[in-house]
């Protein structure tokens, strides 16, 4: 994917960047999610962490794919971190929106 296509998509639409990621490279997308969690007898199957990062949590998913390929260390915390307040803004503000109209 150009840089410059890339660039644009993931400013203003995170959920489509991911998805044309994904398309484009999806070794690169299923090996972030290729990990499970295993709660007591129930494990969390891999896709799920995908799906729950692009409805809920669409700018962490794409920083996770982001960093994750050289394992995340350093700056790439910093990173998820960013994306991790982008996400909550965008709770936070639809709220505000919310209680402003009632």
């Amino acid at each position: 994917m150009g840089c410059c296509l890339g660039a644009v998509l993931l400013a203003g639409a995170p959920r489509l960047a991911l998805v044309l990621w994904w398309f484009f490279d999806p070794a690169r997308v299923e090996s972030t999610f290729s990990w499970t969690v295993a709660l007591g007898s129930w494990t969390v199957p891999a896709w799920l962490w995908a799906v729950l990062g692009f409805v809920f949590f669409p700018w962490v998913a794409v920083a996770l794919v982001f960093t994750s390929p050289g394992g995340i260390v350093g700056f790439d915390w910093a990173i998820i971190v960013i994306a991790l307040l982008f996400d909550l803004g965008a709770f936070g503000s639809g709220r505000e929106a919310q209680r402003r109209r009632t």
